[in-house]
């Protein structure tokens, strides 16, 4: 997918979205990895993160969630964090989420900026996705992620 001069689409407060970003960064390779503090699924690989997130919060686990139809994004310590196939784990570079084991140039701060992200939002940068949003609250209702295991038939 090729997201250069695509539109960053902005959330509406109350939901998530996640789209490409405004320009195309440049990704470096990052050694040492970062310390996984999230966990993002996309399309097909969202119901097996459903299910395992579910399965972490009934272990009591504390994780943030952000759920739409198409993306998953979950928050939290990197002991607490679900493993799923086919999901992409995000450590902190200043106040943006990325990949734990790339960097993006330029500097962090900068995309911030570029993507719109007021302070205290959430900004979260991969190769191909980009998210502006309210932190969610720790989720206390593993229930609520059922609807979106229903692919990975659970």
């Amino acid at each position: 997918m090729t997201s250069a001069h695509v539109p960053h689409v902005r959330p509406q407060a109350t939901s998530s979205q996640v789209s490409p970003p405004p320009v195309a960064p440049r990704w470096e390779r990052r050694e040492p990895p970062l310390t996984a503090a999230a966990v993002l699924a996309v399309g097909d690989a969202v119901p097996a993160l459903a299910a395992a997130t579910r399965a972490r919060l009934l272990d009591g686990a504390r994780l943030g969630v952000l759920a739409d139809d198409t993306a998953l994004l979950v928050l939290g310590a990197e002991a607490d964090l679900p493993w799923s196939d086919g999901a992409r784990y995000l450590g902190r570079d200043g106040d943006l989420l990325v990949p734990t084991t790339a960097r993006p140039w330029p500097a962090p701060a900068l995309w911030r900026t570029a993507l719109g992200a007021e302070p205290g939002e959430l900004c979260v940068l991969t190769p191909d996705r980009a998210l502006v949003a309210a932190p969610p609250a720790p989720a206390t209702d593993p229930d609520a992620l059922t609807p979106h295991t229903r692919e990975a038939g659970r």
